[in-house]
């Protein structure tokens, strides 16, 4: 299947670089509002089955254009909201910040048992994000372009932090070092490709395609693409 891993729209709470991840969490400034706006166009190529959204209502707000568009429901589910910053909740100094995006990366470098100060382990954010992406999987049939099928597409609108770790953690191609050097903007798109049970393969982090390589440094069988520094590192 084709996943589309989209961050939400600008919120208050970004402007300030906050670690706000609670619920409900913020809406969307006007910026978010737009750039909500925009995300049917952006992804007209898309042939999107499901659309996902997280219990953070600026997720709820940036999928509800691209839900109106293609008559699509909006699935809420809670395991693809935003990591859990605990005791570092709304500090926005660069030492929080630091500790924050250090937990994070350390469980996609496999250290799943370490916890976020006052908030979740690793073992329970990525647990939560699989079994959404699991349910995505389901939910995501055989696609027709033309007289061409293949596997469907499903959308899931999350968070900056989720989505960079998860994807550090699970596609193959795509290494700590590159997500943690690359942060996502608001409406930004990871697209993968794979299966829960086969794996994950990032195709694009962002519009610029990701290189078929392993983090081992072999380039994979596939569709070539252009190499981009850290992938693999």
């Amino acid at each position: 299947m084709r996943l589309l891993l989209i961050r939400h729209g600008q919120t208050p709470s970004n402007l300030g670089h906050f670690l706000d991840t609670a619920r409900p969490g913020p809406g969307l400034t006007p910026l978010g509002l737009r750039q909500a706006a925009e995300l049917p166009a952006a992804l007209a190529d898309e042939e999107i089955q499901a659309l996902y959204a997280s219990t953070l209502v600026r997720t709820q707000l940036t999928a509800a254009p691209l839900a109106a568009e293609r008559g699509l429901e909006v699935r809420i589910r809670d395991g693809i909201r935003e990591l859990s910053a605990g005791t570092l909740e709304m500090r926005a100094d660069q030492v929080a910040v630091a500790e924050y995006l250090t937990t994070a990366f350390a469980w996609s470098a496999g250290d799943t048992a370490r916890r976020m100060a006052g908030g979740e382990s690793g073992a329970e954010a990525l647990a939560r994000f699989d079994a959404v992406v699991a349910e995505a999987a389901s939910a995501a049939g055989p696609a027709h372009t033309g007289t061409v099928a293949h596997s469907g597409t499903v959308a899931l609108i999350s968070h900056g932090a989720a989505i960079r770790m998860w994807t550090a953690a699970r596609a193959q191609n795509v290494s700590v070092e590159f997500a943690a050097a690359r942060a996502l903007d608001n409406t930004g798109v990871v697209v993968v490709e794979g299966t829960p049970e086969d794996g994950w393969k990032a195709l694009s982090w962002a519009g610029t395609v990701v290189a078929p390589e392993t983090r081992s440094g072999v380039e994979d069988a596939g569709p070539a693409g252009r190499t981009i520094s850290g992938v693999g590192d």
